[in-house]
């Protein structure tokens, strides 16, 4: 067994070969810092290599000064960094970046400003013609890049990047000078001219893995058509060229990251087609235009199948571009064809169905695509923008009551449909479409009937209201506790229907018989009756509506029936004091109170009674201690 001494000797032996490692490892981050590699350590036995003298280290504990220098090495015990150095060196950090970075750039501008004035000067003074004009735009652009090549090859990779930036944007103006100013070149050659820069741009871009550098293609390639527009309509060229610089965007945002050059390509599509559209879009070109906007929608519509599926840094869920993109490129293409086809709505209706039925098998597409991610909610996203093309259609196609009904049914469909795939957020878009159509049946659709119950708006509202049952009906089997609260609304809008509905014949019947006897001359007298009848009808309907909610509230012992019947008959019961007694003649008078108390009595001999052991319950729970 080896004595102490021995052990604490080899300890010291590791020691210092780690201490000498450590430092020549140093050494080589040092030296690739610097830009002077250093030759790779074979592996093997190495001989440690001691630091030099006065390398300060932090004294390993229970280690004498003899100790440490048979180990090698003059280490003394490392001090904390005091503020008054850490300030020192941010100094010293701020001086630099001025001194490499600032001064540099702003050196780079000041030479930049003086040789322009120097060129405007010579251009003013007819030292310079036209071509060498263009000419020296040209060798500027290059050497610009040239030069930004240089300092990337140095390590510089931000400054080379502003370089580049303007000399490619000196290209893109010297073609143009060269074009528009100048006429040196026709319009063919100064397309080509500068579909060649973006597309050299691009290839820096790959090669060096630069997006910054693919943004600058992407300007330049919008900015193309604009600085080459000579004022005529060439619809087929330009949106062939776009509809190719959006491939090649996509192409680019498959095998790359780089998902913000597709929200600069969407962008720069929306600004060059609506430019266009506002100058030069007539009737006649309508089917070439559908096309290319179509062509253009597809592109985009295809970014969540094409490009990897990523999660948003920021918010939680998919990116951004996943997220919004798609609902964007829907509502811009809607709205292309919304502007095209605006008399035609027979022809939109078609085009929204397509857009439905698109969105729902990009829904079933993406889920294939990425079995093995979480892509519920863009699934669901493309699901809710087929619903919202859906819902466009039903007013496109239909009027009247029929839009009303077209969304209480598709609201039914919903509803459906999400119980039996078992998807929750179908519901929410269920409810969207009912709340539509209890809205306009409420507030915006007029009913013109000469009927009694058997007329379109008696049969609306019996839609809706068998879509509200349907909902209580079935929403205690299937509603989550968070809706059950829900279904308690339905019920209590459920019988505000029914009641309006009720009323709202009454309403029409006697206004009918009113117009009547104005049109045969009757008289007042007459008149007046008719009015008397319809008033009285009104509180006869809500007395018997109230009976027969009690009822129902006894018999399935429901509070919420029971406490909506005593609402109700509390407001026929003001209307009777307030208003009948005043205004009906003694007939109706008498059989609107004795009506009135014989259901009040009626129900107060129910309660006395205690059929649903009322007492006994409130008993039980002052007991429990229930409040």
């Amino acid at each position: 067994m080896d004595s102490p001494n021995n052990e604490i000797d080899a300890l010291k032996t590791q020691l210092a070969a780690l201490t000498a490692r450590v430092y020549q490892l140093e050494q080589e981050a040092s030296a690739r810092s610097k830009g002077h590699p250093q030759s790779t350590p074979q592996a093997g036995p190495q001989t440690a290599t001691p630091p030099p003298a006065g390398t300060i280290s932090e004294a390993p504990r229970g280690q004498t000064g003899a100790d440490i220098r048979s180990a090698g090495q003059v280490l003394v015990p490392q001090r904390p960094t005091s503020p008054l150095a850490a300030s020192t060196r941010a100094g010293s950090d701020l001086e630099k970046k001025i001194g490499q970075y600032w001064l540099n750039r702003i050196g780079i501008v000041a030479m930049l400003i003086g040789v322009s004035y120097f060129l405007k000067y010579a251009f003013d003074n007819n030292w310079i013609g036209a071509a060498g004009r263009i000419t020296i735009g040209f060798m500027a652009g290059i050497g610009l890049i040239l030069w930004g090549e240089w300092f990337r090859g140095r390590g510089h990779k931000a400054f080379s990047y502003s370089l580049r930036a303007i000399g490619i944007g000196t290209l893109y103006l010297s073609l143009w000078g060269a074009f528009q100013v100048y006429h040196l070149i026709p319009a063919a050659a100064a397309f080509l001219a500068m579909a060649v820069v973006t597309a050299a741009t691009i290839a820096m871009a790959l090669t060096e893995d630069a997006e910054l550098l693919a943004s600058f293609a992407l300007i330049g390639g919008f900015a193309t058509p604009v600085l080459l527009s000579t004022g005529a309509n060439h619809e087929i060229v330009l949106f062939s060229y776009v509809c190719l610089l959006d491939l090649a965007i996509l192409a680019i945002a498959i095998g790359k990251p780089w998902r913000r050059l597709l929200w600069g390509s969407f962008a720069g599509t929306i600004i060059l087609y609506s430019g266009w559209n506002m100058n030069y879009y007539s009737r006649d070109q309508r089917p070439i235009t559908v096309f290319f906007v179509a062509f253009f929608a597809a592109i985009f519509a295809a970014v969540p199948l094409t490009t990897r599926y990523g999660r948003s840094t920021r918010f939680p869920g998919p990116s951004v571009t996943l997220t919004f993109l798609p609902l964007l490129n829907a509502g811009a293409f809607f709205l292309a064809l919304y502007d095209m086809y605006e008399r035609e709505p027979a022809t939109l209706t078609w085009y929204a169905l397509a857009l439905a039925a698109a969105y729902l098998g990009i829904s079933s597409l993406f889920k294939r695509r990425f079995p093995e991610q979480d892509t519920k909610f863009i699934n669901l996203l493309h699901v809710a923008i087929a619903v919202a093309f859906i819902t466009i259609a039903i007013p496109l196609k239909l009027d009247g009551q029929w839009i009303t009904i077209g969304w209480l049914i598709e609201s039914a469909t919903l509803l459906w449909v999400s119980v039996r795939m078992r998807v929750d957020f179908l519901r929410y878009l269920a409810v969207s479409a009912l709340f539509l159509g209890i809205s306009r049946l409420l507030v915006y659709d007029r009913f013109y009937t000469q009927t009694l119950i058997f007329n379109a708006r008696f049969a609306t509202y019996l839609v809706a209201i068998a879509v509200l049952g349907g909902i209580v009906r079935f929403g205690k089997q299937y509603a989550t506790d968070k809706e059950k609260p829900f279904l308690l609304l339905a019920m209590i809008f459920l019988n505000i229907l029914a009641l309006i509905a009720l009323t709202s014949e009454a309403s029409a019947y006697f206004n009918l018989q009113l117009q009547a006897s104005n049109e045969a001359r009757l008289g007042y007298a007459s008149y007046l009756q008719l009015r008397l009848a319809r008033d009285f009808s009104y509180s006869a309907i809500w007395l018997v509506y109230g009976a027969a909610l009690m009822a129902a509230g006894f018999w399935r012992r429901s509070a919420l029936l029971r406490w909506q019947s005593l609402v109700l008959i509390a407001l026929t019961i003001v209307k009777v004091f307030a208003f009948d007694m005043s205004t009906l003649d003694k007939g109706y008078r008498i059989l609107s109170f004795v009506a009135l108390g014989a259901v009040l009595l009626a129900i107060s001999f129910i309660y006395q009674r205690d059929w649903l052991k009322l007492s006994s319950r409130s008993s039980e729970e002052h007991v429990q201690g229930t409040p």
